[in-house]
């Protein structure tokens, strides 16, 4: 990742309904959600949640997929993981050896059906 598209996700996730969608898009996992559904829970119009989806999903952040009239949106978890990289890749004074467990830890500690466990 490069810092055009960071400095475009971090703009994407500027505002509270946009990084409320995209944790509840996390914690959806591969399932994902239907627009009407993130618009609902989060209590937001759903013209504006669908300008709010547009945004995240011009950032890379979110995918949708069509079926029949329904518009269900995905997490990019390897987008999202990349942006999670790109901070941390030189962390702890530049020797990213020293960070890498913490940075491995961060990108393989979800996988969809663990995360979608109660705790």
């Amino acid at each position: 990742m490069d810092i055009n598209k960071a400095t475009n996700a971090f703009a994407a996730l500027s505002l509270e309904t946009r990084l409320k969608a995209m944790r509840l898009l996390i914690k959806a996992g591969k399932d994902g959600m239907p627009a009407g559904a993130i618009s609902d829970t989060l209590g937001v119009k759903q013209n504006t949640m669908s300008s709010h989806l547009s945004v995240l999903q011009n950032a890379g952040l979110i995918y949708s997929e069509r079926d029949g009239r329904i518009i269900r949106y995905f997490m990019d978890m390897g987008e999202f993981k990349s942006l999670l990289t790109y901070l941390l890749e030189d962390c702890c004074g530049g020797e990213g050896a020293v960070c890498r467990p913490l940075v491995n830890q961060v990108l393989n500690a979800c996988e969809w059906e663990k995360c979608n466990e109660p705790v």
